[in-house]
């Protein structure tokens, strides 16, 4: 049976602190000789904004961001996970009210919460079902840790729900407070990997139903000869995040090798709609090489890029929301993110 993704709700925290993200890593880096090269690619990055659920000056939810990454005195991973449970929920319930689902609530069947910035217990899964008024028996499931392309193994998971019994309604929803991790160092490479990251939320209704987008085949490209290229570990001060700069040759590889499967065999000129994880400008550049894509085929992802960062797991289904609001029936797409493996998760998809 074919199971649609219906609808798609996004929201981002109210504070923008790309530019101030700028300044500060250019402070980390004092004393090095890496100051030019950051403001460089900083420059080229394509991004203008970042928001975070951390405040400028203590203006939102008392907490701020200068305070609280003080030089020398990073918090630890305690605190942060703690300011993931203040915050999280809150934008995970605009995100499930922005689908204005009403009283169709009461239908969902089944919750899956993703998130790989944050973990408690009870946790995110718990909480969405309390704050949205959901059936306190809904079925639950977390998906964590998983990195940028997690959002689609929620998609593949719902998929299945939906298929083995198809009157199953289920929420995504992937929060992610990528603020809450940045690290003190002086290695220019792990500096920027923290230019891109931001917050974000994101949420899904997945079910039956013949309306959005129809969720058609998945297929994950494993490339692990380059696995340690992107990592992500709990440390004593946050979740350590590590992203080599040989990433996008690296995704260039995978697609380059996996193209056939990826689309199951057809033509890239077969697909209408491009929905690709904006991991960063250079990750763009490489799917677009890699593919031999026009331009304009990557507009929405470079779009969100340009708005929002690289939110991790969200990312994706702002691009894919954004992709729905112009489709035409009938139109093909196919979305892909990429992450630790170094893995490629991919979906075909179709406009209902």
């Amino acid at each position: 049976m074919t199971v649609f993704l219906n609808r798609i709700s996004t929201v981002v925290p109210p504070t923008d602190v790309h530019h101030m993200f700028v300044e500060f890593a250019t402070g980390l880096l004092r004393g090095t000789r890496s100051i030019p090269v950051f403001e460089r690619l900083a420059q080229r990055s394509q991004i203008e904004h970042r928001w975070s659920v951390l405040g400028l000056g203590g203006d939102v939810g008392g907490v701020d961001a200068i305070d609280l990454y003080r030089p020398g005195a990073f918090p630890s991973t305690a605190s942060r996970m703690r300011l993931f449970e203040r915050f999280a929920a809150d934008l995970a319930f605009k995100a499930v009210d922005g689908l204005d689902l009403g009283a169709g609530l009461s239908d969902v069947t089944h919750v899956i919460a993703v998130s790989c910035t944050g973990l408690s217990a009870p946790g995110l899964d718990l909480q969405i079902v309390q704050r949205c008024g959901l059936n306190p028996s809904v079925e639950r499931t977390v998906i964590g840790f998983m990195g940028c392309y997690a959002s689609v193994n929620a998609l593949k998971l719902a998929r299945h729900i939906v298929r083995s019994d198809p009157a199953s309604r289920v929420l995504i929803v992937s929060v992610e407070l990528c603020s809450l991790h940045l690290q003190e160092t002086t290695d220019l490479e792990q500096v920027l990997s923290f230019l891109v990251f931001g917050d974000g939320c994101a949420a899904a209704l997945v079910s039956s139903d013949p309306v959005g987008l129809s969720l058609d085949r998945f297929h994950a490209a494993l490339l692990p000869e380059a696995a340690d290229q992107i990592t992500w570990r709990v440390g004593d001060q946050g979740f350590d995040m590590f992203l080599s700069g040989q990433v996008p040759s690296s995704v260039g590889t995978a697609l380059r090798r996996g193209r056939d499967s990826i689309l199951d065999g057809a033509a890239v000129g077969d697909i209408d709609l491009w929905a690709i994880h904006p991991g960063g400008r250079s990750v763009l550049d490489a799917v677009q090489n890699a593919l031999e894509l026009e331009a304009p085929a990557l507009g929405a992802s470079r779009e969100v890029l340009r708005r929002y960062g690289n939110m991790s797991s969200a990312t994706l289904l702002f691009v894919l929301q954004r992709l729905m609001a112009d489709a035409e029936a009938g139109h093909r797409g196919c979305a892909m993110a990429f992450g630790p493996g170094l893995t490629a998760e991919t979906l075909l998809f179709t406009a209902a």
